[in-house]
């Protein structure tokens, strides 16, 4: 009976429905939305980090592990480097920020090339002068750039000398010679690359190096990718706790209001109800059960709007933002929002069961 009862409430006034299901929905999207950014940058980030090649990663003092720029490191360590035990390779790379989230990266070629095994190139090829510049796939969709073309950077228009397959270094790669003269860092590096003879000698030459290298940041590469987390970034987890609380507070007016309108429509019927013998309970459970209904409802939207997001993400700015499904957000984002759909429903279901029957018969 109850669910029946249920049913036709919501069928009966569908425009208020589909609204309420909305925006509750809604803040359910912006909470997966933001964490959906916050892991997919930071796995893409890892990925283009392990897309490489090294098993190794020596960075400055006092860097942080999740951003660098700059060049703080004297190239010829990694030519020092290299000369320790069961190091077989080691390469020097160069990060330049242009933006919030994309940077150029400049690389000896040849040694990215014995480190990674090269670019996979879609369009056009490896460079061919100074003047030229690499870029992904994801950076020429978003800015409709093809090989050959030209772009403007730095001060500078680069010829495009191929388009290249995402996941290795950075969505802009340019010679390091010319980008340590561009930004004035000539025989400077941000971090070096160790590729060993075997993975399995990362721990020794890790505590050989730090022996060697004492107060440098030193990871094997698997230990680094490992620090691409929401919790190792400063505020970003603050930030996700408060826009879900507000999705709380959202969820919970919206509810409120919903409901509210619900009983106040619904006078006559809840005491036609009473006075067939309904106790207080039942009344305000079929105000709470048909609150949880859209509740679930809302949940269902949001995450289908979530996929949604992603995909105008991955369109419109693949270069700028990358977003991941955080799949096990779900049930966490699902019990924030059917909290603030429980509490937001519990005043209008007492007020309903407290409603007097003679009174509400009596309504007009």
């Amino acid at each position: 009976m109850t669910h029946k009862l249920v049913a036709e409430n919501l069928r009966d006034r569908p425009l208020r429905t589909f609204l309420s299901i909305l925006l509750i929905g809604v803040p359910v999207t912006l909470i997966l939305s933001l964490v959906g950014l916050s892991q997919g940058m930071l796995d893409e980030s890892a990925r283009r980090a392990r897309g490489i090649g090294a098993d190794v990663l020596v960075r400055p003092p006092g860097s942080s592990a999740l951003s660098l720029t700059g060049a703080p490191l004297p190239e010829e360590l990694a030519a020092r480097l290299e000369e320790e035990p069961h190091v077989a390779q080691a390469m020097g790379a160069l990060n330049f920020s242009i933006s919030g989230f994309t940077y150029i990266a400049g690389v000896n070629i040849q040694d990215f090339n014995r480190m990674s095994g090269g670019f996979i190139f879609l369009e056009g090829g490896p460079f061919q002068s100074p003047n030229d510049i690499i870029i992904d796939d994801y950076y020429a969709r978003q800015h409709q750039l093809h090989a050959g073309g030209t772009i403007s950077l730095l001060n500078r228009n680069w010829r495009v000398a191929g388009v290249v397959e995402p996941g290795k270094l950075s969505h802009l790669i340019l010679l390091l010679d010319v980008l340590q003269e561009l930004t004035g860092s000539r025989g400077r590096v941000t971090q070096i690359f160790l590729k060993l003879d075997d993975p399995a000698n990362a721990p020794r030459v890790i505590a050989s190096l730090r022996r060697l290298l004492p107060g440098y940041p030193i990871y094997s590469m698997e230990e680094f990718t490992s620090l691409f987390t929401v919790s190792n970034v400063p505020g970003l987890q603050t930030f996700i706790d408060v826009l879900s609380a507000i999705g709380v507070v959202i969820g919970f007016i919206v509810i409120w209001l919903s409901m509210h309108m619900a009983v106040s429509h619904r006078t006559r019927e809840i005491g036609i109800l009473k006075s067939l013998g309904a106790s207080q309970w039942y009344i305000a459970g079929v105000v709470v059960a048909e609150a949880l209904v859209l509740g679930v409802a809302g949940v269902i939207v949001g995450i289908a709007l979530s996929f949604g997001a992603r995909w105008l993400i991955h369109i419109l700015v693949p270069a700028s933002l990358t977003m991941a499904i955080a799949v096990e957000w779900w049930p966490i984002v699902a019990l924030i929002t059917l909290g603030g759909v429980l509490l937001g429903a519990l005043y209008p279901g007492i007020a309903a069961a407290r409603q007097d029957a003679v009174a509400a018969l009596s309504y007009e």
